[in-house]
């Protein structure tokens, strides 16, 4: 795995919904090691790699195999995982049921079989015969024609070939094929490697999910309208998907209580996602949990979240997104929260190492959504809210990202005490409506053209080293929508710092738009410039524009604790009420300062 940030203290007591500081609380993050009680209440259905199918599973020393537990199972029963590797795949549930591992045992599902019969067909390669193939097309709306050349169309293929666990990339010709590269002949349903593989363990996916829960009848029993729980297994090496929780998903904009009722309750707790083709998994239905979960190396997605209300994810890590394929005109997201979903929280999660993904973005018609408290770092668009209504981003660190935030098209955004090192905070508005739009009637499920302002940019720490190039702050707006939007996206501007180390040559602090200009935008060097186009704005605001003093206890070390001599370090405005609630905070009880973290703080936090 990539260097990521690691906190250096734990903080044990971080409140479910709130905390009274701003800043990530320290970790620990992604699955612990637990060690698994048997539950109490239910039946318990034991099962093994090598369970019996046959047998009832009743019985620790009597295992059945997973998918006749699975066939078995009603609302409220246990299916225990001993540990080992499970090659399964295609396993359908209707019933609200729990999955867990035995003791502090480790069970792992994975989508592949061993590839063991190899011939040499020429000088430095290899085929073997494989029938369980998976070959994909992009999405109707993939632009052909300018993104060809950058992701060639074998790259949206399924199938994957791993040898001694380490992914092997496609290749679009047998010519092509190297040490590091497979291809498929899917005509004649060949796999062909570029290295020898005697001796060496070569893995191909031969299953497209793991498990899906469905909403409608499976093994005979109806959908019961409950969402399993599922603790300490890991999921990796599927084609397509790992995981999916079905739903009815809205073709409108549509009232939340006709759809997201289907499945309720899903809860995924200490669970790794990893080498999922295209996501580690699509999930629908209210009321749904991560909490301590892993994923990594999915393909265009990592969490793939559709029209559900209440969603919760919790001091999850979601790493290197899209970062094998690096398909290009695909939009990946880390975490996508996607169509009229309502009152979504990402809490004190990792979102880190997804340089050619998105971090987690809300994307059209979403409504309240809250991310709170996470570190954000090599990530595009840590965190992006798309058409869609109300949302609070408070409290979070986002380090070397492109664009820190991303509000695009959206109403009502208040965005207060976060960290940007070498990010830039980016607030955008166009012309795009559901008249005549690529993905059709999607934008009418957000605000219209004349409703995108509203938000509100307090209290933020706005850092650039001598590397850094642009401005810290957009707020742009497309050539047109001149005429028809003059007045400014922000409704709230006030008590943010920007602190530059200036470079070699001068780099404007803000890129503002609408002004009364031919490019109906201004680059703004200093605070003095934008009140005097703005004069509501940053009253309390100040900017540093080639700062050497104290700030940082160690930026080097991804420590962003403010030192007490940092001269903007009691820089601030008072919060609404709303970014109060968020951090259980009364007005006044905590000194005012910028950023997530407050000056002299005890904890910090560093990355290795």
């Amino acid at each position: 795995m990539k260097s990521r940030p690691v906190l250096s203290v734990f903080v044990a007591a971080f409140a479910v919904l709130s905390s009274l500081t701003a800043q990530p609380s320290g970790g620990p993050y992604g699955p612990l090691q637990q060690r698994y009680e048997l539950p109490k209440s239910g039946r318990i259905h034991f099962v093994s790699p090598d369970g019996d199918a046959d047998s009832a599973g009743q019985a620790l020393e009597q295992p059945t195999s997973l998918a006749a537990a699975i066939a078995r199972v009603v609302t409220g029963d246990t299916i225990v995982l001993r540990g080992g590797t499970y090659r399964t795949g295609g396993l359908v549930l209707s019933q609200g049921v729990t999955l867990q591992p035995y003791a502090d045992e480790r069970p792992v599902l994975k989508g592949t079989e061993l590839a063991r019969d190899w011939d040499k067909v020429g000088e430095g390669r290899w085929r073997t015969k494989w029938t369980r193939l998976f070959p994909a097309a992009p999405a109707d709306w993939w632009r052909r024609e300018r993104h060809e050349k950058d992701t060639p169309l074998h790259r949206f293929n399924n199938d994957m070939v791993f040898v001694d666990g380490d992914l092997l990339a496609s290749a679009g010709r047998v010519e092509d094929v190297t040490a590091g590269t497979f291809f498929i002949d899917y005509e004649n349903a060949w796999v062909y490697l570029g290295l020898d593989p005697t001796g060496k363990t070569v893995e191909i996916t031969a299953h497209d999910s793991a498990l899906v829960r469905t909403m409608h009848v499976a093994h005979d029993k109806p959908n019961d309208g409950r969402g399993p729980t599922i603790r300490g297994l890991t999921f990796t090496q599927y084609a397509y998907r790992a995981l999916e929780v079905e739903g009815v998903e809205p073709d409108r904009k549509m009232d939340p209580a006709q759809f997201g009722k289907e499945i309720v309750g899903t809860t995924f707790e200490h669970v790794t996602i990893s080498f999922c083709s295209r996501v580690a998994g699509y999930f629908r239905g209210d009321g749904m949990t991560f909490r301590h979960c892993l994923i990594a190396d999915c393909g265009t997605e990592g969490i793939y979240v559709i029209n559900s209300g209440d969603l919760k994810i919790e001091r999850t890590i979601v790493t290197r997104t899209n970062s094998a394929e690096k398909i290009a005109g695909y939009y990946a997201s880390a975490v996508k929260i996607f169509n009229q979903s309502y009152r979504a929280v990402v809490r004190d999660c990792l979102i880190i190492d997804n340089p050619h993904a998105s971090g987690v973005w809300w994307d059209v018609g979403n409504v309240d959504g809250v991310f709170v408290h996470n570190w954000v770092e090599r990530t595009n668009d840590g965190f992006f809210f798309e058409i869609s209504r109300g949302a609070i981003c408070v409290g979070n660190v986002f380090a070397n990202c492109n664009k820190g935030i991303r509000v695009l098209n959206s109403a009502d955004v208040q965005v207060a005490q976060n960290t940007f090192f070498n990010s830039v905070a980016w607030f955008e508005r166009s012309e795009r409506s559901a008249v005549g739009d690529h993905f059709g009637w999607h934008p009418s499920a957000g605000p219209d053209v004349t409703e995108r302002h509203g938000h509100v940019f307090l209290n933020n720490l706005l850092v650039a080293d001598e590397t850094f190039a642009g401005a810290l702050l957009h707020t742009t707006q497309t050539e047109k929508v001149r005429d028809r939007l003059k007045d400014s996206q922000l409704a709230a501007l006030d008590g943010n710092v920007y602190v530059r180390r200036a470079g070699v040559k001068l780099q404007p602090l803000i890129v503002w738009s609408p002004v009364p200009t031919e490019k109906n935008s201004a680059d703004v060097f200093d605070l003095a410039e934008l009140r005097k186009l703005q004069p509501k704005f940053e009253a309390a605001g100040r900017a540093l524009p080639d700062y050497r003093g104290p700030l940082f206890r160690s930026a080097e070390l991804g420590n962003f604790e403010l030192l007490s001599g940092f001269s903007g370090a009691n820089v601030g405005v008072d919060l609404p009420a709303a970014v109060r609630a968020v951090l259980s905070r009364d007005n006044g009880s905590t000194p005012r300062h910028p950023g997530a973290f407050p000056p002299g703080a005890a904890l910090g936090a560093s990355r290795n």
